[in-house]
């Protein structure tokens, strides 16, 4: 693990995401929507920001390497809440796969989160809850990463 383990997300995509309706209410209608993000390092490699732009809202991601606990922490933000920014995730990357856990709390409830990222020339990203303690996982929100032309 190292501070270039974000590296295959610099540059510019198309994201084909697959999201449940009703995150909230652990539905389980899903909705697919295209979008673009842009992703690029900062503080010389150590931390990695991306804008993500959808049909009429957008967010970003701060990814950050902490050396001295040998972890990742991602934050995230967005207009769906103005003025908020997410507790974040800590994880790190084993034999190609990242996986990252924090809490939180949606819509009221105490949720587990946990982003598993895939990385590659079109990397996966993927969001799961927990609603007890982290015993089982619910996948939500999934993202598929290509090139933009």
């Amino acid at each position: 693990m190292s501070a270039s383990d974000f590296d295959f997300l610099h540059g510019q995509w198309r994201v084909a995401n697959r999201k449940i309706d009703d995150i909230i209410g652990r539905g389980t209608a899903w909705t697919e929507f295209e979008a673009s993000a842009e992703a690029r390092p900062l503080l010389g490699g150590a931390a990695i920001i991306d804008s993500f732009f959808a049909d009429g809202w957008e967010g970003m991601t701060l990814r950050q390497y902490d050396p001295a606990a040998d972890v990742w922490r991602i934050w995230w933000a967005s207009t769906r809440a103005p003025g908020h920014l997410d507790p974040p995730l800590e994880g790190r990357f084993t034999d190609g796969h990242g996986v990252f856990f924090g809490d939180d709390v949606v819509g009221g409830h105490e949720v587990k989160v946990r982003f598993d990222w895939t990385p590659g020339a079109e990397p996966v990203w993927e969001q799961s809850f927990s609603y007890d303690g982290g015993e089982t996982w619910e996948k939500n929100w999934t993202m598929r990463f290509s090139p933009a032309s």
